[in-house]
């Protein structure tokens, strides 16, 4: 579908990050947009105060008359988040509408545009949303697609006035190979979605076609020790094309010195904590430095690049209390949330709040879950966040308990972890997950601020 002849939007599963940030697009291009979520949320809310037509009913009643007849000039556009039993999906695949899913779509967008793509199990929404602000923030410009609210501008999608797009390319269900990017990143590529996958071999394997999207003439960045050739390694640490030196924390702020072959920048500063975020701002640079920004305002930028929502986020930051709230799902990202948290306040008791996200994920890594929910200080563990799934028979919170070690450690619901929290009143406080888990910060900044 050419993107000109798109005049009216419809999404199935409008309230996703990856969705919203579409329909700010095509918002913004002038098009008549509407969707269906399941359920009100901040982000939906968001929308609708922005144009955007909302349904939360899963039914024909809910559509209005131009959605009803297919239309060259309509789009759909779906996520596979969505259940194959949804009467809005089958109604328009079974009517012979035009179905994209959202990486068709950053496709078809993409397409005859400067594509930096993003690309890792873990580490990629932040380093996107730190190249795009490094690009805005000089004034080179960019329109970026991203997994999460960038602090800096309130929203995950960002408009420019030139042929510069910045996108998360996301490997679930194999999205990313809908793009051909100039600049690829790939972070990390650590086993997960093995629902999908099946093994590590076939992840591997899906990374390495991204890897081939490349345009000719493309640069491919890939951190230090991923088994992907042809490309710039980057990591912190020396041996790498691409490098962070000299690492540490001063008043509470990261500081590094950034190397590569052609260019030496010393003491940046970054808001960032921890190194795995050390890294992900030393590809952003080496992405921005090769499309000409000059190091001075490359400096500039990461200095004042205030994070990604739900992204080491410091909810409350007080002599009594620090709240810091997280997106980490997966034991690899667990670890180095954990280990940032302990280089900036080692002495401090830690106490976790983890909610673990879907059954499978759980079951496939359920040993490496207990063993980084063993080395905090406090653990109340909530039940699993099912999400696309359903429950698999003694795969629970309880089992996944069994196996932690760590003596203080229990079974919470979210009104038992309320309670327990304003009768301890913990100075150090850290949520994680990437379910409904957020809900209950608000709840918990409230008992932590008139404690």
């Amino acid at each position: 579908m050419e993107l000109e002849l798109i005049k009216r939007v419809y999404f199935v599963g409008v309230g996703g990050i990856g969705m919203s940030a579409l329909a700010r697009y095509f918002k913004k291009r002038g098009c008549q947009v509407s969707g269906y979520d399941k359920t009100r949320t901040i982000l939906t809310t968001a929308l609708e105060e922005e144009g955007i037509l909302i349904t939360y009913t899963d039914q024909m009643n809910s559509l209005n008359e131009e959605y009803l007849q297919k239309n060259e000039e309509t789009l759909i556009v779906y996520t596979p988040a969505i259940p194959k039993d949804s009467v809005l999906l089958n109604y328009f695949r079974d009517n012979g509408f035009d179905l994209q899913k959202r990486s068709q779509v950053l496709g078809i967008i993409s397409k005859g545009q400067f594509c930096i793509a993003v690309a890792g199990t873990h580490g990629k929404t932040t380093t996107s949303t730190i190249i795009a602000h490094i690009l805005t923030d000089s004034g080179y410009g960019c329109t970026a697609f991203l997994g999460g609210i960038a602090t800096n501008y309130g929203s995950n999608f960002l408009i420019g006035n030139n042929d510069v797009v910045v996108v998360e390319a996301d490997e679930y269900d194999r999205s990313f190979l809908t793009l051909h990017p100039d600049i690829a990143v790939i972070t990390s590529m650590d086993a997960d979605h093995l629902d999908i996958y099946g093994d590590a071999a076939q992840l591997h394997e899906s990374f390495h076609l991204f890897a081939g999207q490349l345009k000719a003439g493309g640069v491919l960045f890939v951190k230090e020790g991923l088994p992907v050739s042809n490309a710039i390694t980057y990591s912190a640490g020396i041996g790498s094309a691409v490098e962070a030196r000299n690492i540490r924390v001063e008043n509470g702020v990261f500081v590094f010195d950034y190397k590569d072959p052609e260019t030496d920048i010393r003491g940046i500063k970054s808001m960032l904590p921890g190194q795995h975020n050390v890294e992900n701002t030393t590809v952003a640079i080496a992405a921005a430095l090769k499309l000409g920004i000059t190091p001075e305002k490359v400096k500039a930028a990461v200095a004042s690049f205030k994070g990604v929502k739900r992204r080491f986020e410091y909810i409350v930051r007080a002599d009594k209390h620090i709240y810091i709230d997280d997106y980490a799902h997966h034991p690899e990202e667990l670890r180095a949330c954990f280990h940032a948290v302990r280089q900036l306040y080692p002495e401090k008791k830690l106490t976790v709040i983890f909610q673990p996200h879907l059954f499978s994920r759980t079951r496939d890594f359920a040993d490496e879950f207990a063993r980084v929910l063993s080395t905090v200080d406090e653990l109340l563990l909530l039940d699993i966040y099912p999400a696309r799934e359903l429950p698999m028979e003694g795969i629970d919170a309880v089992w996944l308990l069994k196996k932690i070690t760590l003596q203080e450690s229990s079974i919470y619901t979210k009104e038992k972890a309320l309670l327990t929290v304003k009768e301890e009143q913990p100075e150090l406080l850290l949520t994680v997950g990437a379910g409904d888990i957020d809900t209950l910060i608000q709840p918990l900044k409230n008992i932590l601020t008139h404690a």
